[in-house]
């Protein structure tokens, strides 16, 4: 048996692991590093060879609260002791409809409110959609180049960007059309934008048409730019002339990761959304995702029409509840600004040191740089981010790109990381652009 232990932990490397992965794996799902967890704690993980990583990552802005933070483990085990499903639509359980009176308590706008659960992200802006469709009666639904809105038909459609996730799938559903985002960086202001969505309704479908605009507050794989509050305020408007619903997707953004609860939350009560959609960080790694907005919107579909097997699943729901607790006791939206601040200083001191960072941006704890060859934001600098990127893991820091060009390293580490561990991924970001840039 200690022979065949030793032979199981020998196979255990990066590399074996990896060929195993390759042989069993189809090539379109992707991996940024090329290593294999074996455990993990709050913003530090070790791997199968027993390399310790700092986590900047976050699972992808899903472990806001840390890798087993001890309330949700408590919360999980406490429930796998009583039940683990039943189907909420069969045999419904407490912990459901308390996180959906939590949620609507939390959510922005003097209005009523209702909830409900999904699994993933995509299902919850699939969901979404099919609330402001049958609310009204309408199909067409505008969103925004660079957004993100999930891997289903429907989020594809959404999404604009085309590569990775839209090349070679479609055809994808009609009645989809795409403005532009505001970004003054690239030379996108909000009258542009907003001439953007007029050119829509000239060239394309009229606003009598239009079921929903969707947005992320803040554009998550399309490289981390903030919607001007401006902007939002004025799609209110836009929203509320043409009777059209405005959905917030706040699946990367929710969640403390912005300072706030939610990022809307920041537009101020002029720019509030009828829709919003989380998951992520939601439920601090336990797969869930919810739809929450105005009780007369969203009770526009009949019985039966929302739901699914695994929708707020029972120890998902457990998690959020703990997720929501640990915000609250330990104060957590202000060390997510707290945090954002450390890490906007550290940037901007490296950014001081190297004009090929043209930007430091974020909102709270939600804090990206663009690589750009001389500072100049016409000339993005993909190769250099991912060569960064590369080289952190290597240094034992973990790191996402993003962005349209691929020239965005975004910072999604947990709330729960010290000043100290913060400190340790820096001086590695740091020592890195002086090797390479």
């Amino acid at each position: 048996m200690q022979r065949d232990s030793a032979l199981q932990d020998a196979a255990r490397t990066n590399q074996l692991l990896m060929a195993r992965r390759r042989a069993a794996l189809p090539a379109g799902l992707g991996q940024s590093h090329e290593i294999f967890v074996d455990r993990a704690e709050n913003a530090e993980v070790w791997d199968v060879e027993g390399k310790r990583y700092i986590d900047f990552a976050g699972g992808i802005a899903v472990l806001n609260t840390g890798h087993r933070h001890p309330a949700l483990v408590a919360a999980v085990q406490q429930q796998l002791g009583r039940f683990t499903h039943t189907c909420f639509q069969v045999l419904a359980y407490e912990s459901y409809v308390e996180l959906a009176e939590r949620l609507n308590a939390k959510a922005p706008g003097d209005f009523a409110k209702k909830s409900f659960f999904m699994t993933t992200g995509a299902e919850a802006v699939e969901n979404a959609v099919k609330v402001a469709r049958a609310y009204t009666k309408r199909a067409a639904v505008i969103a925004f180049g660079g957004g993100f809105h999930g891997r289903t038909l429907m989020g594809m459609a959404l999404t604009g960007k085309v590569a990775p996730y839209k090349a070679g799938f479609g055809p994808f559903p009609a009645e989809i059309y795409h403005a532009k985002f505001p970004c003054a960086m690239h030379g996108v202001s909000v009258a542009d934008a907003l001439a953007s969505i007029e050119a829509i309704f000239k060239y394309d479908v009229e606003a009598a048409r239009v079921a929903a605009i969707i947005l992320e507050p803040v554009q998550g794989e399309g490289g981390f730019y903030a919607a001007p509050v401006e902007f939002a305020i004025a799609l209110r408007r836009l929203c509320d002339q043409h009777g059209i619903v405005l959905i917030a997707d706040e699946v990367q953004t929710g969640a403390g990761r912005t300072g706030t609860w939610l990022a809307c939350e920041q537009w101020g009560p002029e720019a509030q959304p009828d829709l919003i959609t989380m998951a992520k960080s939601l439920a601090g790694g336990m797969p869930l995702s919810a739809v929450i907005g105005r009780a007369e919107i969203m009770d526009a579909p009949g019985p039966g029409g929302l739901g699914g097997t695994y929708a707020g699943n029972p120890l998902a729901t457990a998690a959020a509840l703990a997720v929501l607790e640990s915000f609250e006791r330990d104060d957590l939206l202000a060390r997510s600004r707290a945090v954002g601040a450390l890490l906007t200083d550290g940037l901007k001191a490296i950014a001081a040191k190297h004009k090929v960072i043209a930007d430091v941006r974020g909102l709270g704890a939600m804090i990206a740089i663009e690589l750009c060859q001389d500072g100049d934001a016409r000339r993005p600098d993909a190769a250099l981010t991912s060569a960064i990127v590369k080289a952190a893991a290597q240094a034992g820091l973990i790191l996402l790109s993003c962005g349209v060009y691929a020239n965005v390293i975004r910072i999604l580490v947990p709330l729960t990381a010290s000043d100290e561990l913060l400190a340790e991924g820096l001086a590695i970001l740091s020592g890195l652009f002086d090797q390479l840039a």
